[in-house]
């Protein structure tokens, strides 16, 4: 075959210098395509000897595995064919060359690179513009000059390979925005874009609303898929376990029968399809687990869920997923590699959509977990006894098995175990005492000596467990080793032995100066529980890592990224700063809403300050009063579910002799509770935290918001305090740095869920008074919109408000 039609010049003089530096002995290498086809740039990879060489893990992300045979014979080996048979499923191409690089043998052929179509801005915006098709969908359209500059700076992120970093206010429409050029993109070059949420509300509106009327707008077809994580998903096999069990735990037997006959019917397998919610405890039992799956050798693989999603998944050309699963996949991927399946196929471009959360839900995936719950649900598994009947796959293994287990020599074991669990969990509730949590520190290490020697106890007995077990699979012949109660044993055993290393890290956390160590209670049926946690100090150098550098277009959009008119917070919390500056776009894509007529902010010049003694009170008087004035139609907000709680005994019986209705957070769950607010337009959301965004009830059912208190982060909070001290250990400062930014971006959520489209109106109050006494409510004020004011005292704010709805 002809060389030169297959390496460039400077390709072959690369590759003959390495083979002549290896003295002739195998060399393995990489290779890039040109536009012409010809493989480019070289990278050599390993080198070896006269007969072998390695295939270098960092090759995968090369176009062309390129191989010498000293020999002259280029004919492939046995080896060669497996290299070329993992190529060929990847769409890489295997070259072999003689060591003068005069002679090509192609046992592979590489897929060549379609030339990149880019996206013609002008054309893409007529979409979203005047007389254009979207504006024929929808006779309320009107244009948005904002959602058209932002649509073209998210075309000029896809068509120079950049990363787009844009705050839209509310109202710019930006699902819009990036939705067109994204579906544009994947018809035009092929390649596949994944759009990642931090809400399952906005998932479910892109898939079901948004992306089918984008589709209609560009008159073409493309497949889109809504991927879940494969727990939200039933398992055959496992459910076909649990009901050949049913008779020993038969308070489950009704829900396992409904959930079998569902699974007849279903085209999805998907919890979200039942018609009613099943106890966790069952759901645990029975949902699909990635390291309990035995893939091919699984008797109901054919019918599987999860594989029929992810066959979906892989023929299409957008992904929607929830930031959760995107971090699974990216962590996988700094593994395995980009361009193979790892939790979902091959993409390279991605958006990140609610990009203000992506810290938090980054932290929240990589942080891992030591519990009663999670080591009792593995050891239940092999071993159980309830209601005097005992089950379990111990019994499997010792009859599969040629060596001797006793029965009671486990039971002593799991005995111990447990009371080692009982032991820690009793240390745990000492340290934290009246804490809701606490962190293992330089400063509190004194008083965890205990714990830690326990958690060692812990490691070692996690250890004797794990051994005894397997020494019982050891004997197991190899013709049984696939046998499906042996395959879920040996993943519970690695699911331990994971537990095992996070009990060890506890104990040598002097040495892991990265990482967060810390302890929380949960409250379970009225009992109170500790997590132990190990949370990631910084996910900076990750996101770099894991999604800048990789990803080809990266766009991060959100309505509440900047703080006082500039990105350096988020991009300093997120690794944005650690990416190739040229490569970065940032923009302002302003509300088309009219805040300064539509909407009243008000500050009470004479509350007491939040620290006062007296602040409860009158936030509960003040609650009463202004819900009363507009009727209700209003979300409160709170820092801390103890004021909230407070609030509601105050105010909940005075305001529902007027006709009010007031819901609280906790009493259902977040979907209902919204739902139930929606319809009664005179009822009252009392609700903290989560509730702070991701609230969209446009209309009358909210016209009116009051945030109880900046919304700050707890100085005592585990993770905030270790990043503080981080920063205060070089000399700056952690208020300025750290507190006040996310406390100002939260703010802004909290404050963007009054106006919901352009004929809303209504009120924002702040009981907190530090907006206007304090130096730094400047930043705050400085990062609404301007809105019409009233910082006045609490009687002239009620009859300002009232006034400002009866007009």
């Amino acid at each position: 075959m002809d060389i030169n039609k297959r390496f460039s010049e400077h390709a072959k003089k690369t590759l003959l210098k390495a083979i002549s530096e290896a003295h002739g002995n195998e060399v393995f290498a990489g290779g890039f395509l040109s536009e012409e086809g010809l493989v480019n740039n070289i990278t050599v990879f390993a080198r070896g000897t006269e007969n072998d060489v390695i295939v270098h893990p960092e090759s995968y992300k090369s176009n062309v595995f390129i191989h010498n045979h000293p020999s002259g014979v280029l004919y492939p080996s046995l080896a060669d064919q497996n290299v070329a048979s993992i190529c060929a499923q990847n769409t890489r191409g295997f070259f072999i060359i003689n060591n003068e690089v005069t002679e090509v043998y192609v046992v592979v052929e590489p897929i060549r690179l379609k030339k990149k179509v880019s996206l013609d801005l002008l054309k893409t915006a007529s979409y979203i513009s005047n007389d254009g098709p979207l504006s024929k969908q929808n006779e309320y359209f009107e244009e948005r000059k904002s959602q058209i500059e932002l649509l073209k700076s998210v075309c000029e992120v896809f068509n120079d390979n950049k990363i787009g970093v844009f705050e839209a206010g509310t109202g710019v429409g930006k699902s819009y925005a990036y939705i067109i050029p994204a579906l544009l993109w994947t018809i035009e070059n092929n390649e596949r874009v994944v759009i990642s949420t931090g809400t399952i509300n906005l998932q479910h509106q892109l898939y079901e609303k948004d992306i089918p009327t984008a589709l209609k707008v560009i008159n073409k077809q493309v497949k889109v898929v809504l991927v879940k994580g494969r727990q939200n998903f039933v398992c055959l096999r496992r459910l076909n376990d649990a009901l050949g069990e049913k008779d020993l735990f038969s308070d489950e037997n009704d829900e396992l029968e409904t959930i079998h006959k569902w699974t007849k019917t279903t085209q999805t397998g998907s919890r979200s399809d039942l018609s009613f919610m099943p106890k966790e405890s069952i759901w645990q039992r029975i949902n699909s687990e990635s390291d309990a799956c035995l893939g091919m050798r699984c008797p109901f693989h054919e019918d599987c869920f999860v594989m029929q999603m992810r066959k979906q998944a892989s023929e299409a050309n957008i992904l929607i997923v929830n930031h959760h699963m995107l971090f699974a996949d990216i962590e996988m991927r700094m593994t395995v590699g980009y361009d193979d399946t790892a939790v979902l196929p091959s993409y390279t471009r991605i958006i990140l959509d609610e990009a203000h959360g992506i810290e938090n839900a980054a932290t929240s995936f990589f942080s891992e977990r030591i519990s009663r719950f999670k080591l009792l649900k593995q050891m239940n598994l092999i071993y159980r006894k309830r209601k005097g009947a005992i089950a379990g796959y111990f019994y499997v293994l010792e009859t599969l098995s040629s060596e001797n287990a006793s029965i009671q020599e486990l039971v002593t074991i799991t005995q111990e175990f447990k009371h080692h669990i009982e032991d820690m969990e009793e240390s745990a509730l000492q340290i934290l005492g009246d804490n809701y949590s606490w962190r293992l520190s330089d400063k509190t290490v004194v008083s965890a000596e205990n714990l830690l020697y326990l958690l060692d106890v812990l490691y070692k007995d996690i250890a004797t467990y794990t051994s005894f077990i397997r020494k019982i699979i050891k004997g197991i012949p190899e013709d049984e080793q696939q046998n499906e109660i042996v395959w879920e044993t040996k993943m519970i055993l690695s699911r331990l032995d994971s537990t095992g290393v996070l009990c060890h890290n506890f104990c040598e956390w002097e040495e892991q100066r990265e990482t967060v160590f810390w302890i929380e209670k949960r409250v379970i049926y009225d009992k109170v529980y500790p997590q132990l946690i190990q949370t990631p100090l910084n996910i900076a150098p990750f996101m770099n890592k894991g999604v800048y550098e990789p990803f080809k277009t990266v766009v991060c959009t959100s309505a509440t990224l900047q703080i006082a008119g500039n990105f350096n917070y988020w991009m300093t919390r997120n690794g944005a700063y650690l990416a190739d500056f040229d490569r970065i776009i940032t923009g302002e894509y302003k509300s088309p809403f009219p805040y300064d007529s539509n909407l009243l902010l008000s500050i009470p010049t004479d509350a007491p300050f939040s620290n006062s003694v007296d602040f409860q009170f009158y936030v509960e008087d003040m609650i009463k009063k202004l819900c009363e004035a507009i009727g209700g139609a209003t979300l409160v907000l709170f820092t801390s579910y103890e004021s909230l709680r407070s609030a509601w005994n105050a105010t909940s019986l005075p305001l529902a002799k007027k006709g009010i209705k007031v819901y609280k957070q906790g009493d259902d769950d977040r979907f209902r509770l919204l739902e139930l607010f929606k319809k009664e337009k005179n009822s009252v959301l009392f609700a903290t935290d989560s509730f702070w965004e991701g609230v969209d009830v446009p209309g009358e059912s909210l016209s009116q918001v009051i945030i109880v208190k900046l919304p700050f982060s707890v100085p005592s909070d585990p993770i905030y305090a270790a990043r503080a001290e981080n920063i205060e250990k070089q000399d700056r400062s952690a208020f300025m740095e750290l507190s006040l930014p996310s406390a100002v971006i939260k703010f802004r959520q909290g404050f963007g869920r009054l106006l919901r489209r352009t004929t809303d109106y209504g009120s924002v109050v702040v009981l907190d008074k530090r907006l206007i006494t304090k130096q730094y409510g400047k930043l705050f004020l400085g990062s609404i919109p301007n809105t019409k004011k009233c910082f006045k005292s609490s009687n002239d704010i009620l009859k300002t408000v009232k006034n400002f709805f009866d007009k």
